[in-house]
This record gives C-alpha cells, sequence and structure tokens, in this order.
C-alpha cells in the first residue's frame, strides 16, 4: 500500500473519529437542555404540588373555584374547537380546490394569530365589546354582555387557535389534488357525498391531528383570555387564570396541584398528537411506496 493510500485512510478515519465525537456532543447537549428546561421543571411542578401530601393534593384539585376553572376551561375548548374545525375545513377546501382573488390573502390571514400577541387580541375584544367600546352601549342596551363573560372568553379563544387545522390541512390537501374528487364527481356524486366519502378518509388523520394541537392551545391559552375574562373568580377564570390568582395569593401548593392537573391534560393530548403523527407518517410512507 502507498504511503498516499495510507494517509487517506488514516485521514478517513479521524474523520469518522471527530464526526462520532461530535455527534456525541450534540445528542448529549440536546438531553441536557432537554432536561433542564422541560423535565426538571415539570418535575418541580408536580412536586411542589404534593408537597403536602395526596390530601393536600386533591382538595386544591376539587376546590369549588378549581372546578368552575376547569368547567369553563372545558367549555371554552368544546365551543372553539369545533367551530375553527368548521373554519380549517371550509378554509382548506376552498384554497386547495379553486383559484381567486385573495386567495394568498387568505392564506396570510390565517397567520395573523401567530404573529399577533394574545394580549393585542384580548385587548382589541375590550376595545370592540367592552363597556366603553364600539359596540359597548348597544350592547348594554340589549343587556348582552361579551367581554367579563363566556362569549369574550370563547372569542378570545378562537382568536389564538384558529390557524392550527387549516394550516395542518392546507398543504395535506394541495398534495392530494382534484381528481379523487373529479372521478366522484363523474360518477355521479353529489358534493355532500364527495365530501365525506372521498375527501374525508383522506384528510382524517390530518383532522384529527389538528384538531388535537387546536384542543391544547386553546385548553392552555393565557394572554387573550386574561384580558378578556376580568378575573372574576369561580365565574370567568379558567384553569390558566386559577393557577395565576393562586400563585399570586402565595397558595403555592394549590397553585402547583391545579398546574399539575394542565399538566396531565397536556400529556394526554401530547399522546394523541404523538399518535396520529405517526399514522399520518405511516400512511404518507405507503402512498410514496405505491
Amino acid at each position: 500500500m502507498s504511503q498516499s493510500s495510507i494517509a487517506a485512510a488514516s485521514s478517513a478515519n479521524a474523520a469518522r473519529r471527530g464526526s462520532a465525537t461530535s455527534r456525541r456532543i450534540l445528542i448529549g447537549l440536546g438531553w441536557l437542555i432537554f432536561f433542564l428546561f422541560l423535565l426538571l421543571p415539570l418535575f418541580i411542578v408536580v412536586s411542589q404540588g404534593l408537597k403536602n401530601g395526596l390530601g393536600a393534593f386533591f382538595t386544591a384539585i376539587f376546590e369549588p373555584d378549581a372546578l368552575s376553572a376547569l368547567k369553563l376551561t372545558v367549555i371554552a375548548v368544546l365551543i372553539s374547537v369545533p367551530l375553527n374545525l368548521v373554519f380549517g375545513v371550509s378554509a382548506a377546501w376552498c384554497v386547495s380546490k379553486y383559484s381567486f382573488r385573495g386567495k394568498s390573502m387568505l392564506v396570510t390571514l390565517i397567520d395573523l394569530p401567530f404573529s399577533v400577541s394574545p394580549v393585542i387580541a384580548g385587548l382589541v375584544y375590550v376595545l370592540m365589546f367592552g363597556a366603553q367600546g364600539l359596540f359597548g352601549p348597544w350592547l348594554q342596551d340589549h343587556d348582552i354582555q361579551i367581554v367579563f363573560a363566556l362569549p369574550g372568553i370563547v372569542l378570545a379563544t378562537i382568536f389564538v387557535t384558529v390557524p392550527f387545522v387549516a394550516r395542518e390541512l392546507i398543504p395535506l390537501m394541495q398534495e392530494q389534488g382534484t381528481q379523487e374528487e373529479e372521478a366522484a364527481r363523474l360518477l355521479g356524486a353529489n358534493g355532500w357525498q364527495m365530501f365525506w366519502h372521498v375527501t374525508v378518509p383522506n384528510i382524517k388523520w390530518g383532522l384529527i391531528y389538528g384538531v388535537v394541537l387546536c384542543t391544547a392551545r386553546a385548553m392552555g391559552e393565557f394572554g387573550a383570555v386574561s384580558v378578556v375574562s376580568g378575573h372574576i373568580r369561580g365565574v370567568t377564570n379558567t384553569l390558566p387564570l386559577h393557577v395565576e390568582i393562586l400563585y399570586n395569593e402565595y397558595n403555592h401548593v394549590a397553585a402547583f396541584a391545579v398546574a399539575s392537573l394542565l399538566l396531565i391534560l397536556a400529556l394526554f393530548i401530547l399522546l394523541l398528537k404523538q399518535w396520529s403523527e405517526n399514522r399520518i407518517n405511516r400512511l404518507r410512507a405507503s402512498a410514496a411506496e405505491e
């Protein structure tokens, strides 16, 4: 073997060793960041919630104000998520199936909640529907309350969760094209039949994934809801707001206990998200093989 070949082999081995070392360092750094900024804080939340034992933990969770906050959170999710589901499917259908003026503007507006602070969104609703707002006098004359009541909380939640379903479905429906729908139309299917028997089966896992993301975001929303809710304890407090109130009252054990409840719900949503994501990846892989 020539000297040049030996030198080349030695250089290649050194490069491989350097690459392996760099890979280990990056993986270790990733795990360190994951532990310090995610696992450790979550462990602290749960441990502080259990600091005074299970009795105090369950007392904080089943306290009337906490149950009221949980109920309001669930109601806001049950209203906002289906509405965003309808909007997301409609927007994705329009964007992926039709060409029209203002299409790019619609896509841009769908992403607006990602760039606007939730606090600003909440303030906009106060300026529109508050007592001194644009529609405030008319609403008061007709005894309709939006701000500092359930409708305001739902509106704020809808605003911050608008993009999730649409953003998941738009690329999926664009990738699938219109051939299957056109074939169904030629076979005599009407629009409703075409949607339920052709479109929905193709997008169902993306739909589930978008709904899961939307639910997680709605459940944990703080900024916009904080502005429009009025922080009325036991009336307009959601779970995140209830955690803030308990913490500000130095009732740290109860605050961490309720935060642990939010954490449990978030982990459940995360498992659903991962399951639906795995299903989507498998379907895409099988479609690519075909």
